[in-house]
């Protein structure tokens, strides 16, 4: 029987990462651990807390007390934060920026990476994130690059939240995109860097389909020649 392994996705902002880890995992068997969503839940809790982003110390405290887990259900898979479902509040464009901001506190990352590694350590899962491949699991079996045009990135989450019924505009959304990519790009802490030995996927003009079955590819031939 094949090992299952450890499985990296990083990428920027909007490049479909969070949909085609949780669509991997779900082909492959595996668990998906979404590590954006555990960033972004501090995001949203020092947010309701009043806590500043730049208070390493109120985040330090902010992460020590966090429970995170990811439920699934019918209806896909539910962030919940200290027993309370986030799954929503936590996709909004305020939430999105401060996001980058937090996780450039290094208390914060030290906090999520240990979560992460600890869920993660016995294989068998999807990670996705800025700093996979780089940071939480250097020696991960397989990883992927995804990347796609600023443009092409800030249509997607446009659409994504036009759909959910927020009033946006595409060329302040592109421009958000574009900000982010600068912020997580720029960080002194496990900055968005890709990793020397990932595969990088371009899915600009790609279908969502048409980029898994690249990726099952990939794994499963892994997973094959591994003994």
């Amino acid at each position: 029987m094949s090992r299952k392994l450890i499985v990296a996705i990083d990428g920027p902002s909007g490049a479909g990462k969070s949909t085609l880890s949780k669509a991997l995992a779900r082909e492959l068997g595996y668990i998906n651990i979404d590590t954006g969503a555990m960033y972004r839940s501090v995001a949203l809790l020092s947010l309701q807390d009043g806590i500043d982003p730049h208070d390493p110390a109120g985040l330090q405290q902010l992460c020590a007390d966090l429970t995170l887990e990811f439920v699934r259900s019918n209806g896909g898979e539910r962030v919940v934060a200290n027993g309370v479902d986030v799954s929503e509040a936590i996709r909004t464009p305020e939430v999105s920026l401060l996001t980058s901001k937090v996780a450039a506190c290094p208390e914060v990352r030290e906090a999520m990476v240990t979560q992460q590694r600890k869920m993660g350590e016995q294989g068998g899962v999807v990670l996705e994130g800025r700093d996979i491949g780089t940071v939480v699991f250097p020696a991960a079996e397989v990883k992927f690059f995804l990347s796609a045009s600023a443009e092409e990135r800030g249509r997607r989450r446009y659409q994504e939240l036009k759909e959910k019924g927020l009033e946006v505009d595409l060329q302040q959304t592109i421009a958000e995109v574009e900000a982010r990519d600068a912020v997580d790009s720029e960080r002194a802490h496990a900055p968005l860097i890709q990793a020397a030995d990932a595969l990088v996927i371009d899915s600009t003009g790609m279908s969502i389909e048409a980029v898994l079955a690249q990726m099952i590819e990939v794994v499963r031939n892994r997973e094959q020649n591994r003994h």
